[in-house]
């Protein structure tokens, strides 16, 4: 009676719980195929085939330090050193090859093995330090970053032809990225379905003291697994310099938070003891598509971050429901039907199909008529580049110009991604603030071949065409910074200077004015030179440091002006008495500390000046009208004395 009861529970209930079961067993496929979904119906711009493989490019470096999350994350372990450990083994490939003549195969192998052995320094303080893998990993990250930094001086180092082809694509279509990516994963599937390793993996992390009792040498397999997540990690840093074409030492920075949102939204556990390779590509292509999406339809970058940590949270607690209502655990090689497995996906793509192309009947006819133009800054978490976006708006609303803006927070390989949805978007031109000059080279030489016009502001792009360049000239303008301090020292005394971002074109060229702006004067001293990454808190927390070796100093050179408003607080009372402040871009912030005494001078450029005037020449390269190469704005030097005629 009770077998005849339940064969008819399953019997009338049994479409919906096998629709509910195929759900809940594939929370990230289906997640996935939603956002395609709209993201199709909400641009028009989504459903192309240069965009998709954009796509598929923008997620090929996430996957691949995904995958070598995958393994640590099955073992229970985590893993935040990977992005530091990809921007090293770059470093040192492009170091090797191109600064000490070592054959570019042979560098290729050092940069591997410059991974798999900060894999194996993990794993070693994990399984025989005891190190909990957060503090271990945390430490990796830290000295990773730092050996990078070291190795290339702060600075990008060009990365070799050979290697560069990377990021090229095949058949002038198909991105090689992508292949790598597809080629890396088919690797992590396998080591984790069909290995010996693979399945140390799966019992580590799902027991691991059962593990050790059932005689698994769990310390050794630990050393293999850091190993491999430290190889994968080199290679995703090969791969993402390649597109950069120069191996930049603050790249991939905060990746190893994304790779481990994608191997979670992939439906792998903290926990440990479930995750595979197909789960993580996945989680991988949902974060592009979210990036890609919200890129397309100009969703402020400051939201795109809201959204992907809504999508991390939803992920984790679909995985908490998933769990209670007893859905299979995604372990690879574990059983199940893999016939099945392939039947699932192939009609998540018939039906993704489907729905995508009743969706795109939605942008039949929908197209503006305004001309479009998208610029690209290089950060909006900076006084400075929001008056560059608020000029260039509102010179595009007088103009009745479509502008979408976009934030790459400092991060090269975004930027490019950024450029690269432009490129497909069907724009008439763009707009670059590069966060480095030789990193922005490739994305603008791909919209130069499509046909659309760029131009350059603040910064330019090496070793590719601009329309133009509209920009204050940085070494100039830090030659007057320097001398500007230097006279009000009289010609003697002590200054620090506090230094931009390290390896940000910007904090080269200023640094360099200061350089040749302190020549002429022997009898200034300068004690200290440290970056402050542009930050007003790094600002303050560096000059306090340097004040502790350097009470006497009588002078402050800063980079900008959020470093010298940090510094002015370190100095308290000393600023604008005893010690004298320079800053660099003329913010509102600072203009306000000139006229209180507490800064001295700023080197003001003429930030909204800037994006106004990029966006008037970026029109006028889409009605095909004359267009100066370059176009210089002025920086002025605005003390106590001029500030109240200084309109910036």
């Amino acid at each position: 009676m009770a077998t005849d009861t339940l064969k008819s529970t399953s019997g009338a209930g049994g479409g919906a719980a096998a629709v509910r079961r195929l759900l809940l067993d594939n929370g990230a496929l289906t997640a996935l195929i939603v956002l395609v979904i709209a993201m199709s119906a909400l641009s028009g711009d989504f459903l192309t085939t240069d965009n998709l493989l954009n796509v598929g490019v923008q997620a090929a470096v996430t996957a691949i330090l995904a995958f070598g999350a995958t393994f640590v994350i099955v073992a229970a372990g985590i893993d935040l050193s990977v992005g530091s450990v990809a921007a090293l083994s770059a470093t040192v490939l492009a170091w090797t090859a191109t600064q000490h003549g070592v054959p570019v195969v042979i560098a290729v192998v050092l940069a591997v093995l410059t991974g798999v052995a900060a894999g194996l320094v993990n794993g070693f303080l994990i399984a025989y330090g005891k190190l909990p893998p957060f503090i271990a990993t945390l430490a990796m990250l830290s000295v990773g970053r730092g050996l990078a930094l070291v190795i290339s001086g702060g600075s990008p180092i060009a990365f070799p032809d050979s290697v560069s082809h990377l990021g090229d694509t095949l058949g002038g279509w198909l991105p090689v990225p992508v292949l790598v990516m597809v080629a890396m994963g088919l690797i992590a599937a396998f080591v984790l379905g069909r290995t010996y390793i693979g399945r140390s993996m799966y019992a580590i992390g799902g027991n691991e003291e059962a593990a050790r009792l059932s005689g698994l040498r769990v310390s050794k397999q630990k050393l293999a697994i850091y190993a491999l997540s430290g190889l994968f990690a080199a290679v995703a840093g090969i791969v993402l310099a390649a597109r950069l074409s120069s191996a930049q030492p603050q790249a991939a920075n905060g990746y190893e938070l994304d790779a481990i949102a994608a191997v979670v939204i992939g439906g792998a556990s903290l926990a440990g003891g479930t995750g595979k390779a197909s789960g993580t590509l996945i989680g991988a292509l949902i974060l592009a598509v979210l990036r890609n999406g919200l890129n397309l339809l100009n969703v402020s970058a400051f939201w795109q971050q809201v959204v992907i940590g809504v999508v991390i949270a939803l992920a984790v607690l679909l995985d908490t429901v998933r769990r209670k209502a007893g859905a299979t655990p995604l372990a690879a090689g574990t059983g199940g039907n893999k016939g099945k497995q392939a039947g699932t996906y192939a009609l998540a793509a018939v039906v993704t199909v489907a729905l995508v192309a009743a969706t795109s009947l939605l942008h039949t006819g929908s197209s503006s008529s305004n001309p479009k133009i998208g610029l690209s800054l290089s950060t909006l978490n900076n006084p400075f580049f929001v008056q560059i976006r608020s000029g260039a708006q509102a010179e595009a609303r007088k103009l009745g110009v479509d502008l979408t803006v976009t934030d790459a927070q400092n991060d090269a390989s975004q930027q490019a991604n950024q450029l690269q949805n432009f490129t497909t978007s069907g724009l008439g031109a763009i707009i670059v603030n590069p966060v480095d000059s030789d990193a922005a080279s490739n994305s603008v030489k791909a919209a130069d071949k499509a046909g659309i016009p760029v131009v350059a502001v603040d910064r330019g792009v090496n070793n590719a065409k601009t329309e133009a360049l509209i920009a204050s000239d940085n070494v100039t303008g830090g030659e007057l910074a320097a001398k500007t301090v230097a006279g009000k020292l009289g010609g003697h005394g002590k200054i620090v200077i506090l230094q931009g971002q390290a390896g940000t074109s910007a904090a080269r060229e200023r640094a360099q004015g200061f350089a040749n702006g302190l020549k002429a004067y022997p009898g200034i001293q300068v004690v200290a030179q440290q970056p402050a990454d542009f930050d007003r808190t790094k600002g303050l927390d560096v000059m306090s440091n340097l004040l502790q070796a350097h009470p006497d100093v009588q002078g402050v050179i800063a980079a900008n002006d959020e470093m010298a408003l940090g510094a002015i607080k370190a100095l308290g009372s000393k600023a604008g008495t005893s010690v004298s402040v320079v800053g660099f871009d003329g913010t509102p912030d600072g203009l306000t500390a000139v006229k209180n005494g507490t800064l001295y001078a700023s080197v003001a450029q003429q930030p909204s000046q800037l994006g106004k005037i990029a966006v008037d020449n970026a029109l006028k390269a889409i009605q095909d009208k004359k267009v100066e190469s370059t176009i210089k704005v002025p920086v002025k030097v605005v003390t106590k004395d001029n500030v109240a005629g200084f309109s910036g």
